[in-house]
């Protein structure tokens, strides 16, 4: 509501899509924020004319692009907006068990340390989104065009609908939010060491999460007495496949590892021990990006970390100056439907085709890349503490 203006401004509207996607994808895996939401956009779109409903009347090509800007931006913005928390997709979940699993001596990357860096990053991702999709889609006097079939007043009736939050919403939020602060206040500088001092380093980000999910367990939903906010056979009902896919990348990067064979393939990209920094590291940041086209970014993830950490070694430089550009570059998949779940759900919906993919996802790769390769050895040496030598 707040971003339909009237007269409608189709860019500050797909601003509106495109950032309501990234913020919910921040707190899901952006494959579910995807799904979740793209059903919303396709609401909206189908107020649109589709196909001329009588030979005399034509639609407006307008009409079309801006379809295919929803569509581009539901999808990348579910990317981008899961970049930036450890909870937003399985990459950041992989890099930062992995980070346990071979460094172990060192701190864990906490919740908060990973969204003061990722979050500036997705941020400025995010705006060069929106400007490609404005520039590419969304042409001038398209908010003219969209403003018969897309009215305020259409929206307002549609929110009326939906009725006033019930208890058992009220009761979720509230959990929810009390979740990311206890994420976001359990280690907050060396100075101020949040509620996680108390415990002496052995209440994690995972501590947090059981203890607001065992709520749910308690708290009753205030629909039938006796019932709560979740049971065992709506928990049943969870994606644990997820869980299981996780922990085998986990047991096949430590596989990598006490092989052997970690080292063995780090030496086909020796090349880099050679070059400067700033230089590897939109290197790294490009072969995850390229080989994520062709497999699951998670597998990618998995496979070209550990190599990198033998890199690392090699160079004496910080493996998470390394290990941070490939996990984030191996999420850059916007050229190919098959790079992510995500891609697929936006093509299936019929408003894109693999060139407007290409279109968008090739300036925005690079600016990805070029953001990536300037915060890391900035603000990333500052918030992971990397200056050392590993």
């Amino acid at each position: 509501m707040v971003f339909c203006v009237e007269p409608l401004n189709a860019p500050l509207l797909l601003l509106g899509i495109c950032a309501t996607t990234a913020f919910v994808s921040m707190w899901m895996h952006n494959v579910a924020a995807t799904v979740m939401m793209m059903p919303v956009a396709t609401g909206i779109l189908q107020r649109l004319p589709s196909s001329p409903s009588s030979s005399s009347e034509m639609v407006p090509p307008a009409v079309g692009k801006f379809c295919r800007a929803v569509v581009l931006g539901v999808i990348y913005s579910a990317v981008v907006g899961g970049m930036s928390t450890l909870t937003g997709t399985g990459v950041n979940l992989i890099l930062v068990g992995m980070w346990k699993s071979y460094f172990p001596e060192a701190d864990p990357i906490s919740f908060s340390q990973w969204f003061f860096f990722g979050f500036p990053l997705a941020l400025c991702i995010f705006v060069v989104l929106w400007g490609i999709l404005c520039v590419l889609y969304c042409p001038k006097g398209t908010g003219k065009v969209l403003s018969p079939y897309l009215h305020k007043s259409h929206l307002r009736s549609e929110l009326e609908m939906l009725g006033p939050m019930s208890f058992a919403e009220k009761m979720v939020l509230s959990v929810f939010g009390g979740l990311v602060v206890l994420w976001m206040t359990r280690n907050i500088t060396d100075d101020i060491p949040g509620w996680g001092g108390i415990f002496n380093g052995r209440a994690g980000d995972g501590t947090a999460s059981v203890m607001m999910a065992t709520l749910l367990f308690i708290i009753p939903n205030g629909i039938k007495k006796g019932e709560k906010l979740m049971d065992w056979g709506k928990c049943k009902k969870l994606p644990w496949n997820i869980v299981l896919l996780l922990g085998a990348g986990f047991a096949i990067a430590d596989g990598v590892r006490t092989s052997g064979l970690a080292g063995v393939l780090s030496k086909g990209l020796v090349f880099l021990e050679t070059a400067p920094y700033w230089a590897i590291a939109p290197t790294v940041c490009l072969i995850a990006a390229s080989i994520t086209e062709f497999t699951s970014n998670n597998a990618t993830t998995t496979l070209l970390v550990p190599l990198l950490i033998e890199i690392a070694k090699n160079m004496q430089i910080h493996p998470l100056l390394l290990m941070v550009p490939g996990a984030i570059g191996a999420q850059f998949a916007f050229l190919l439907p098959t790079g992510t779940p995500s891609n697929v759900v936006g093509f299936t919906t019929g408003h894109i085709e693999i060139k407007d993919m290409m279109k968008t996802g090739l300036p925005l790769k690079i600016a990805g890349t070029a953001f990536l390769s300037v915060l890391m050895p900035t603000l990333g040496t500052y918030v992971f503490g990397s200056k050392g030598v590993a």
